[in-house]
């Protein structure tokens, strides 16, 4: 079967890598791409990487546009899904990149986004660890709303999670900062992204709690079974490179957890994975491994004078942190091979 696809926002960063990999893949039809202000271009003119897909023009983006198909995906800013899924409610699958769908409480909503609150959709982390055994891919087959996640959030939860689920760390003083690419923030034209302001610099933004991965971090860890509060130390730093994260997270040791249980709780969570591996012991990634791959991969070290934990990963942010994550969710809704147009070699140099 061939399922038909809309892509909104097709202009964007975000929208440009669910195309690319959609464009691969060989159960899907890409018919209709829309944009705002770049509605009645050529696709090719927004996105000239996009060869094989030069046949498309970008529509207006609206419900009458984006009704008719088997699968609409929302490449939208945050905020702005939400009035376009209400009116889409007999497309078969929408899968939303944005934050509209993805958290679970309205008061953390309003605190670090403001707006229409919407309900939660299925979370498409498919190796996310569940608490009491399982993984988020069990509640993504067969899903119809799937919300994919932030990109830093998703980093951060994946190099966790295995320890909040096993019991070997204290999820109540977790510290992670991050080196991101500032595609992560989208095409719009912004001061601090310029290239002048970029380059040869690296720059934090939303310290102090205020970046709006938080509460989603927070919600993954509950859900893999975190019991006391989880509090996140959270620091984002804008470095020169158009992709790519690198997460160095780190949380205390509870008390008789030996090093053997430790390392033993991220193999029985990744051990048998595609798409998120943990490195050997003494080894940590790279983002230029990981480039253009929908693989996170994950470093772990025991640090016993400081007694925690350690773990650094890498991801590329549009691929495994959005697009990636969405194609991947989405197979497993329809009932497809989860890895079907998705590769875990990168691109080097």
């Amino acid at each position: 079967m061939t399922y038909s696809v809309a892509v909104s926002g097709a202009s964007g960063y975000a929208g440009g890598e669910i195309l690319r990999l959609l464009a691969a893949h060989p159960d899907i039809e890409i018919r209709t791409v829309t944009a705002h202000s770049n509605a009645g271009q050529r696709l090719i003119e927004q996105q000239p990487h996009l060869r094989s897909l030069a046949h498309l023009t970008l529509q207006d983006t609206t419900p009458e546009v984006l009704a008719g198909h088997d699968i609409v995906v929302l490449a939208l800013p945050h905020g702005q899904s939400g009035q376009y899924t209400d009116a889409l409610a007999d497309t078969p699958l929408v899968i939303d990149a944005g934050a509209d769908h993805r958290l679970t409480s309205t008061a953390e909503w309003d605190r670090f986004y403001g707006g229409d609150f919407h309900e939660a959709w299925t979370y498409g982390v498919p190796e996310l660890p569940l608490a009491g055994g399982g993984k988020q891919r069990d509640v993504l087959a067969g899903a119809t709303r799937i919300a994919a996640p932030g990109c830093n959030a998703s980093t951060v939860a994946l190099s966790l999670a295995p320890g909040v689920a096993a019991g070997v760390i204290d999820p109540s003083d977790i510290v992670t900062v991050l080196a991101v690419g500032p595609s992560g923030a989208g095409k719009s034209l912004k001061t601090h992204l310029l290239a002048s302001e970029v380059l040869g610099s690296a720059n934090p933004y939303a310290v102090g709690g205020s970046h709006r991965h938080i509460p989603e971090i927070r919600q993954s860890l509950v859900g893999a079974g975190a019991s006391a509060p989880v509090r996140i130390s959270f620091t984002p730093v804008i470095v020169p490179m158009a992709r790519g994260i690198l997460a160095t997270s780190s949380a205390p040791i509870v008390v008789g957890a030996s090093d053997e249980q430790i390392r033993a709780a991220w193999q029985h969570a990744y051990g048998d994975e595609t798409f998120v591996q943990l490195l050997d012991e003494g080894h940590f990634p790279r983002t230029a491994d990981v480039l253009g791959a929908n693989t996170a991969l994950l470093g772990l070290a025991i640090d016993r004078d400081a007694n925690r934990v350690v773990v650094v990963a890498a991801l590329d942010n549009l691929v495994k942190g959005t697009a990636g994550a969405a194609v991947q969710s989405m197979n497993l809704a329809l009932g497809l091979p989860e890895g079907r147009a998705l590769t875990v070699n990168g691109v080097a140099p």
